[in-house]
């Protein structure tokens, strides 16, 4: 971990202060459909020796209890999630629903276990999911978009149970992380290692709607002198959605070896799998959630409505609605096969002198398809099937040394990366009605496309360089000062085009560079008295230009070859300046921060939106600067023993900076507020174990969101409730740990909108691209090892 000077002073009092924290860890802080572009993503704890970076570089497994509590305290402008606290969620819950429990984090699901990768979005002060930099064991997973042009999401990436702990950076981030979408901070996702003892673990959830998930890990044990290691385990999830037909089924493969190399060097090689199948939600507009309630959802599998639709036939509540069509799909579903794979390597080379490695791969298929009543089949059906192919193939390396001399620690290190990824929209017949079987989209059998609307593909070279002083001034005072060089150069474009269906005989071609020589990084932690923390941090970030499809979002996505010529010309990365700086306080009773940021965001390029949600027209245009302060506060009381109440409040007052042209029209867009990003946050946990039995409440309050950019539309602030049950029985025969799980989501039972801007959000006015929320749903698990 970055900051090792600083764990090493936790070493000596680890067992004191992990005693000292509360149960569900982060949460007390102790210690369109995004467009597929972005542009709209042990070692032994030892007196002679700091903790190395745990990027899958955990040495020697004889210090796990003191390591592991170390590695759990937050410090700093990092905020780390322990296991405790993520198993306080219902099994198979998204990492990213885990870590909303965070002050200044805001995460949107229309499922109750966020693992919706359409609709959901996670931001982080104001920042984005594809504005962040998000790694898997020092692997960078790219923009955590619902097309993740160079990457895959985290919830593909591995499964919720083998985490070990998730590190937030609330700065800017450290400049060792590999993204090159990092600009408001990062998330680094640390998996567990095998176990010591042979071994396992078998977990069994079932829920509302036919909900139900099996999860089995096997933990191979130290196999021979020298501790090698391994486990693999599986997981299996289905159930059907909470309103209209259709399943979200997926299923997960984790694997890790680990082999010790002498007394403080390791090599650690892991491979996941994914393959997942989820029946989305309908996208809605404001107007047909007020219009036409809260279960308004695609038509499938009534074929005969949709046709009707298609052909101008509506009823019921459509009869007399004005955007009648837009409310008439058939279905829309997503499948995605994710493959990662790789080493971590970490070789202490003199007592001065570390290596660290990581060398990996990966490679998605992802396709997502709508039923389209704007395209006429060929044999007549007023209907056809839109699918969007996409997948990327990428591999890359980060290699980094770490030299320690007297009070300082000097790292250097590149990264590199070479992504290719491609999307192309395909057109597929459907039946006329009567006449056969319309497309049975979870298949993956749609036979011959009878028309190729466009398709795109582009290479990406990455080259990063890192160097950092960590400095400690005296044993409770640490510096640190470095920087980072990016180079991201992506060339592609058009491989394909209709120019009947796009009315363009020119699309966009060419190459665009994102670069950096210096992005600095200075941060400084101060524990003045016992207990007490000060900490600065301050940061420069630049986030790459992303890529996607034709008229989805990206510089290579507007309309022709003339567009992206003059956009060449004018267009600049994002980059952003954040500081932040806060205080930090924990005792047996009380453990509490206030934090302060602001953050000068510029060249921010958004994606302006209008047209259907099949046929969009998307405009990638630069919004100038945005202004960004906030406070986040948090306090835990411990009033007494195995009783924690944790409350958190958070503001954010983000504004826009310029105002912008559209089409000709001059948009006043300066001082109105961010879209999507709710000024207010409150959160709640009450946690109270008694002996073998535990029982939480969680309570949430998120104000309202501006829709559009003008400000003139917006969706209310709701509050949600959440309560958790769980009891451990204890050993039975070769049983152990025997566990029962009982889990409510929105206990109350309210009704609200979750995510917008899946489609993209418009300058003015209403579009269709909000999800409303999952109501009520309970859940139970009963768990044990062996």
């Amino acid at each position: 971990m970055n900051g090792s000077g600083f764990l090493s002073v936790l070493m000596a009092t680890s067992a004191i202060s992990i005693s000292l924290l509360p149960a569900h860890g982060l949460a007390a802080g102790a210690a369109s459909r995004h467009a597929p572009a972005s542009g709209s993503t042990r070692a032994r704890a030892t007196s002679a020796r700091p903790a190395a970076s745990p990027s899958g570089r955990n040495a020697n497994t004889h210090e796990t209890i003191s390591v592991s509590a170390a590695r759990s305290v937050s410090h700093g402008a990092v905020r780390s999630m322990s296991r405790a606290a993520m198993d306080q969620f219902v099994q198979g819950s998204s990492p990213m629903m885990m870590l909303s429990r965070t002050p200044g984090i805001n995460f949107v699901s229309d499922d109750p276990l966020g693992v919706d990768t359409w609709g959901s979005s996670l931001y982080m002060r104001g920042f984005v999911q594809n504005q962040l930099g998000v790694t898997l064991d020092g692997v960078p997973l790219g923009a955590q978009d619902y097309y993740t042009y160079n990457g895959e999401t985290i919830n593909f990436a591995i499964l919720s149970d083998n985490i070990e702990r998730m590190d937030v950076s609330e700065g800017g981030g450290d400049v060792s992380v590999p993204s090159t979408t990092n600009l408001g901070g990062s998330i680094n996702i640390y998996s567990s290692d095998p176990k010591d003892k042979y071994g396992g673990k078998v977990a069994q959830m079932f829920g509302s709607h036919n909900a139900f998930r099996t999860y089995v890990r096997a933990d191979s044990g130290k196999l021979n002198a020298s501790g090698t290691k391994f486990m693999i385990s599986y997981a299996r999830s289905d159930g059907n959605k909470w309103k209209g037909p259709g399943e979200q089924f997926d299923q997960q493969v984790n694997t890790k070896l680990v082999q010790p190399i002498g007394q403080d060097s390791n090599l650690k090689i892991f491979f996941n799998w994914n393959d997942a199948t989820q029946f989305n939600y309908a996208d809605q507009s404001l107007s047909m959630i007020r219009t036409l309630g809260y279960r308004n959802d695609y038509s499938y599998p009534n074929y005969a409505r949709a046709y009707a639709a298609a052909e101008g036939q509506f009823s019921g509540s459509l009869a007399n609605f004005p955007d009648a069509l837009d409310v008439s799909y058939y279905d829309g579903v997503t499948h995605a096969s994710d493959y990662l794979g790789g080493l971590n390597m970490h070789l202490v080379l003199t007592r001065h002198l570390d290596w660290d490695s990581v060398v990996y791969g990966q490679a998605e298929n992802h396709w997502g398809t709508w039923t389209t009543p704007y395209t006429a089949s060929p044999n007549g059906s007023p209907l056809s099937e839109q699918i969007d192919f996409a997948g990327n193939q990428k591999y890359g390396f980060t290699t980094a040394f770490k030299y320690r001399i007297q009070k300082h620690t000097i790292e250097a290190g590149v990264w590199y990366e070479n992504n290719h990824y491609y999307f192309n929209q395909d057109m597929f017949q459907e039946p006329v009605l009567g006449q056969g079987t319309p497309i049975n989209a979870a298949s993956g059998n749609f036979g011959t496309p009878f028309q190729r609307n466009w398709g795109m593909a582009y290479n990406t070279n990455t080259f990063q360089f890192h160097l950092e002083d960590r400095f400690r001034v005296l044993s409770n005072l640490t510096l640190r000062a470095g920087f980072r060089s990016l180079l991201v150069t992506t060339t592609g474009g058009a491989t394909a085009n209709d120019a009947a269906y796009n009315g363009q005989t020119d699309l966009p071609n060419g190459s665009l560079t994102s670069a950096k020589a210096f992005l600095p990084h200075i941060n400084a932690e101060w524990h003045f008295l016992p207990g007490h923390e000060l900490y600065v941090d301050i940061t420069r970030n630049m986030k790459a230009y992303g890529y996607g499809g034709y008229q989805l979002g990206s510089p290579w996505g507007v309309s022709n070859q003339e567009t992206f010529d003059q956009l060449k010309k004018t267009i600049r990365p994002e980059t952003a300046w954040v500081y932040d700086v806060g205080y930090r306080y924990n005792s047996s009773l009380i453990t509490g921060s206030l934090n302060a940021y602001h953050a000068d965001f510029s060249n921010r390029l958004q994606s302006l939106t209008g047209g259907t949600i099949i046929q969009p027209i998307s405009t990638v245009v630069n919004v100038g600067s945005v202004s960004m302060y906030g406070v986040d506060a948090l306090l835990t009381v411990r009033p007494i023993r195995h009783l924690a109440f944790t409350n958190s409040i958070s503001y954010n007052h983000s504004t826009y900076g310029n105002n912008i042209v559209s089409q000709g029209v001059t948009y006043a867009l300066q001082g109105k507020k961010v879209v999507a990003f709710p000024q207010f946050m409150y959160k709640a946990n009450l946690t109270y174990s008694f002996h073998n039995a535990e029982v939480h409440v969680d309570a949430n309050y998120m104000s309202k969101r501006y829709f559009s950019y003008m400000n003139d539309e917006s969706v209310p602030g709701y509050w949600m409730t959440s309560l958790g049950a769980r009891y451990s029985f204890g050993s039975y025969g070769p049983l152990h740990n025997l566990t029962i799980n009982f889990n409510i989501y929105n206990l109350a039972n309210v009704r609200y909108i979750s995510q917008i801007g899946e489609n993209g959000l418009p300058l003015t006015g209403d579009y269709q691209s909000a999800l409303v929320g999952a109501p009520r749903q309970y859940f139970g698990t009963v768990s044990a090892s062996f």
